[in-house]
């Protein structure tokens, strides 16, 4: 039994008696209730034994809440390893795996199965990766290849994927993909619709509802459907007979799980890949550095086109120096170089659209004194200031007070100038820069998911980038320095991701498509994507990791919290040979992090120290909590 109580020291199961009347119902895998510490608490019921090895007095089972078994073995076994290797609980895993029972869904009658196997896919869209094919008939064949795709430039991701799930149903096993968003999920479902016919796969997303996002859970467990895809927790769907797990973009920071243990979706499908024998694909326009470890170590193959097929795809890549504006006042007051200026106009003169990223939302996000450059900031909170519109009062981004009469406390100036401008006012900008051009802006507000194929403006936050019929003319990458100036170790890594994904949905060269990256043309990551060469910046960004020491290439732990909790951890942790202690640094006005760093081999054993010292620290009720994430995507 898994007692679903929240805490460290309570991380084991525990053996209780199963009434005769409940005998029939209390199946492994079920719902049910027990008393625990005097409480009726949720429980999940993981096995039944003859005998116990407990030698004091048993409770009874006080309820099964549902007959229905909603969790999977399997799913538990890889929960189970996902919680240890996270230095987390099983019942905070279990919590994320399986969704809230809905009793109504459970009553509902069940939707026959299709019958028949899923027919062969086409090859023609993976023939064009030299390794492509072959891992599709490995698919098919019921083998679990594994690999690490470079999509093409323009590729049409979700139609490769949806042959890959088919080929994998089409040898009778199931398939489980996740995206980053509902975007994407949106345009797979569609593919995967159109290749399977109807009743073949569900699509798991948060914004289903619980009702119908519970519906499709049952579906899937029932074994109604052989392929789940979703967002982030569908990673946990399941699925019978699992013979592929697929995961796209998973550099993005929404395969992060911001609640605790804080696993990660690329980690918990490769640990079911690598408990159910099967086969692996990690995609993506952009690569990361922990998808080249895959490589590096000879646990993937790459899947990737060659330069003849890259030449044909890409678009022409040109970086600009951000200080060289076009001599015209209209570029000018744009903020566009030269080359940017020209590909944007020249695109628009074809009738093509012309996507424009701009990594700051909002209209100012930032200002500062017009005098001295120094950054405003609230005088109530400190908080920064930033403005709405073009005749606005700045406000503060914190606490939301007006600053009608801010001062400088620097020189006393009472003028005010961007200091970061947001792609509302890009957007206003370019709006002046090329009167008559519609102007479409895509952010967290209003997400585009298409715009048509017609010369247009198309401004949008990295991420929100909506697909163009037929490619954009010219794609323009905007305040480079935002990105690549991030106090993150990924940085680079995570600029390059978004340029790459930017740039992919722009035409061939051959049809006129042009990328103009503005920044300087010596950085690595402005090389690669010139080059279109996602693969030689991961290996370089891996090289560097390991020179420094930092995941992928080792494994770190962050503890955070008030110093006088987190030092009593560590006093507490007995922590393997071997690992580094570093820090603190200060993350706030009463909170620090120290981190923890040791090789690859010992995270299991790190993550087991600072478990059970955490479990010490729940058992006496400690004050304070200190929040343990290891290999955090943000570092």
């Amino acid at each position: 039994m898994c007692v679903d109580v929240p805490l460290p020291h309570l991380d084991r199961t525990f053996d209780y008696r199963v009434p005769s009347d409940l005998d029939v119902k209390a199946w492994p895998g079920t719902r049910v209730k027990v008393r625990f510490s005097g409480q009726l608490v949720d429980g999940w019921l993981l096995d039944r034994v003859e005998d116990t090895a407990h030698e004091g007095r048993l409770s009874w089972l006080e309820k099964v809440v549902s007959a229905e078994p909603v969790l999977d073995p399997q799913v538990l076994r890889a929960a189970r390893e996902i919680a240890d290797r996270y230095a987390g609980g099983l019942a905070d895993v279990l919590r994320l795996a399986v969704p809230p029972r809905q009793a109504k869904v459970e009553a509902e009658p069940a939707p026959p199965a299709p019958e028949g196997l899923v027919p062969e896919p086409p090859h023609e869209g993976w023939q064009r990766y030299p390794a492509g094919e072959a891992f599709l008939r490995a698919l098919g064949a019921g083998r679990a290849p594994r690999a690490v795709w470079s999509a093409l430039p323009g590729e049409q991701w979700p139609d490769r994927i949806a042959e890959a799930v088919a080929a994998t149903l089409h040898a009778g096993r199931g398939a489980v993909v996740v995206v980053p968003d509902a975007r994407d999920l949106e345009r797979l479902d569609t593919a995967l619709s159109g290749l399977l016919g109807p009743d073949r796969h569900v699509a798991l997303a948060a914004a289903l509802g619980p009702t119908e996002r519970y519906r499709r859970f049952l579906r899937a467990r029932r074994g109604q459907v052989a392929a789940v895809v979703g967002t982030r927790s569908a990673a946990f769907a399941p699925v019978a007979d699992l013979g592929l797990v697929a995961i796209w973009d998973d550099g993005d920071d929404l395969h992060a799980e911001p609640r605790s243990p804080y696993p990660h979706t690329r980690q918990v499908l490769l640990t079911r890949a690598q408990q159910q024998d099967a086969a692996v694909l990690v995609g993506g326009f952009a690569r990361t550095a922990e998808a080249q470890l895959l490589l590096a170590t000879g646990w993937a193959k790459e899947i990737a086109a060659n330069r003849d097929q890259l030449r044909r795809y890409a678009p022409v890549v040109q970086p600009a120096d951000d200080n060289q504006l076009a001599r015209d006042p209209a570029a000018a007051s744009a903020r566009l170089p030269s080359a940017a200026w020209l590909a944007a106009r020249d695109a628009l003169t074809a009738g093509a659209p012309v996507l424009v990223q701009v990594p700051r939302r909002g209209y100012v996000p930032a200002v500062s004194c017009q005098e001295c450059r120094e950054r405003a900031r609230c005088a109530h909170c400190a908080g920064p200031l930033a403005l709405g519109s073009a005749n606005g009062v700045a406000t503060c981004r914190w606490c939301a007070r007006p600053a009608a009469g801010w001062a400088c406390p620097a020189c006393g100036g009472r003028r005010l100038r961007a200091a970061v401008t947001g792609v509302r006012r890009t957007a206003e900008e370019l709006g002046r820069a090329l009167p008559g051009v519609p102007v479409r802006t895509s952010g967290r507000d209003a997400v585009l998911a298409s715009v048509p194929a017609e010369a247009a403006l198309v401004l949008a936050t990295p991420g929100a980038e909506p697909v163009a019929e037929g490619g954009y003319g010219a794609v323009l990458l905007l305040d480079a320095w935002a990105l690549l100036t991030r106090a993150d170790l990924r940085a680079t890594e995570e600029a390059a991701r978004r340029w790459f994904n930017a740039a992919a949905l722009a035409r061939p060269a051959g049809r006129g498509g042009k990328v103009v990256v503005v920044a300087d043309s010596g950085l690595a990551t402005v090389q690669a994507l010139v080059r279109w060469d996602p693969a030689w910046l991961a290996e370089r960004e891996l090289g560097e990791r390991r020179e420094l020491g930092f995941p992928p290439a080792a494994r770190m732990a962050t503890l955070t919290g008030q110093a006088d909790a987190v030092n009593d951890l560590l006093d507490l942790a007995k922590l393997p040979e071997g690992v580094q202690v570093l820090g603190p640094l200060p993350v706030g006005e009463d909170e620090e992090r120290m981190l923890l760093r040791t090789g690859r081999a010992g995270g299991l054993a790190l993550a087991k120290a600072l478990h059970d010292a955490a479990g010490v620290r729940s058992l006496r009720k400690a004050a304070h909590p200190v929040r343990i994430q290891l290999d955090p995507h943000e570092l």
